[in-house]
């Protein structure tokens, strides 16, 4: 791992100071490190690569034929879903997590007509990187930052 200086406006360093009581993260670098991944991460959904992601669902299971709508887009995009998992919030609502795998447009395109469904309370994609064949940032690094926040905590 490699050190080096970083210069900052003040109000900029008292927003990453924020960021890092907000995250708990145990210091600035770790912070920084964090932003530059997510900042990778949405490069590689903008431009259509190989990603993967979970999208949370949320809805009213009373609603006339929604699961049904649910399961058959789902089998339409049977080469993105990777698996689903049903819980029961309460005794009308319940959550699905689908955890998918693809190009970007093919995952944000599944959500969005998930998310569309009539009955849907509430929908999220939540977007990640597959890998290092994927990614800007090599294997080891990852490894090695996940080292240091472990030896912090």
């Amino acid at each position: 791992m490699k050190r080096f200086g970083v210069s900052l406006e003040d109000e900029l360093l008292d927003e990453l100071d924020k960021l890092v009581e907000t995250h708990a993260f145990p210091n600035r670098s770790r912070a920084i490190r964090f932003l530059i991944h997510k900042h990778l991460t949405e490069e590689q959904w903008k431009s259509n690569q190989e990603v993967s992601g979970c999208l949370v669902i949320v809805y009213d299971h009373h609603k006339p034929n929604l699961q049904n709508k649910l399961t058959t887009i789902q089998h339409n995009y049977h080469h993105l879903v990777l698996c689903s998992q049903h819980v029961h919030l309460d005794h009308s609502h319940c959550m699905e997590t689908i955890t998918l795998k693809g190009k970007a447009r093919e995952l944000q395109e599944i959500a969005d007509k998930l998310i569309a469904v009539k009955g849907i309370i509430h929908g999220e994609l939540v977007m990640s990187v597959i890998g290092e064949g994927n990614s800007r940032i090599s294997q080891k690094s990852r490894l090695k930052s996940h080292e240091a926040t472990t030896e912090a905590t």
